[in-house]
């Protein structure tokens, strides 16, 4: 339903409708596979036995596991006339607010400064780290109480996003990880070499950076989209305007917005025909025989 929700959004922006962002829980969690990923680097049989829905992105990259208390998720759904062009100027105005609910929670992060090694391609988080996307956060090393040792003190990746146009509009979704679920996470993909040490050696929350709540992060991400809808936001790398970069527009912003009727009863129509069709999850678009990357 989110992944369709989030189709719909972009529908209605591309029809002149409003824009829309949003943050949302994924319940029950979920692993969604990115838009090309090989169905066979699954484990069908432990996310049904630990209740996880799978279902296939638009976007593409590796598969997520969107844990229910361990992600917070957003969307941003904008017409595609008003936003860059090119796709690195895009993503870097998209996640403004992203990187500004970093800012208000004490966390410092930031695109990653240079490439990361790759640990597993199947999954998001352990692919190599770009820095046109790729948010890492970390505290300063000093872990002494912990024992740990390594790269545990450097930082690591808490925030994965992605974009895709469609109809004349531009959708870009996001999780930014407040509590690792390492081992659940490395479950959710078939005979993954990665440990859990490993993995969070690579990603770490927000909840080990700071004394953080899970509704003061959520908070915090509704305050950020909304500051960034009104040109309010932080300033990091954008103009603070959203209509055109001379601060002479204003947004209407409706904070208590809801899908209408006939959205709900579209999006219920890609759940059942796209988002949980066997057909659509479980075979690799352009590839249905199977193999190749």
């Amino acid at each position: 339903m989110q992944m369709a929700l989030d189709e719909v959004a972009a529908e209605t922006a591309a029809a002149g409708g409003p824009a829309t962002v949003r943050t949302y829980r994924w319940e029950p969690s979920c692993l969604t596979l990115g838009y090309r990923q090989d169905p066979e680097t699954v484990d069908w049989a432990f996310c049904e036995r630990e209740g996880i829905d799978v279902t296939r992105r638009q976007t593409g990259g590796g598969g997520i596991y969107h844990d229910a208390r361990g992600d917070v998720a957003y969307s941003i759904a904008v017409p595609a006339a008003d936003v860059p062009g090119e796709l690195l100027d895009c993503y870097h105005l998209l996640c403004e607010p992203v990187l500004d609910a970093f800012d208000r929670l004490g966390i410092d992060a930031d695109y990653v400064e240079e490439s990361m090694p790759e640990l597993y391609h199947p999954a998001c988080y352990l692919r190599e780290l770009h820095p046109a996307h790729d948010v890492v956060a970390g505290d300063s090393g000093d872990r002494g109480d912990s024992g740990d040792t390594g790269s545990r003190g450097d930082r690591r990746k808490i925030a994965g996003n992605a974009q895709y146009r469609k109809r004349d509009a531009v959708i870009q979704h996001g999780s930014l990880t407040f509590s690792v679920e390492a081992e659940r996470h490395l479950g959710t993909f078939a005979d993954s070499p990665v440990t859990p040490t490993q993995f969070r050696d690579r990603v770490v929350g927000m909840d080990e950076l700071g004394d953080i709540d899970r509704e003061d992060a959520v908070a915090a991400v509704e305050a950020a989209l909304v500051a960034w809808v009104v040109g309010e936001g932080s300033g990091r790398g954008g103009d603070g305007d959203r209509e055109g970069g001379d601060g002479s527009e204003t947004v209407a912003l409706d904070r208590d917005g809801s899908w209408t009727d006939a959205e709900l009863r579209r999006a219920k129509e890609l759940v059942e025909t796209k988002y949980r069709d066997e057909d659509w999850v479980r075979t690799r678009p352009g590839n249905e025989g199977g193999g190749g990357d």
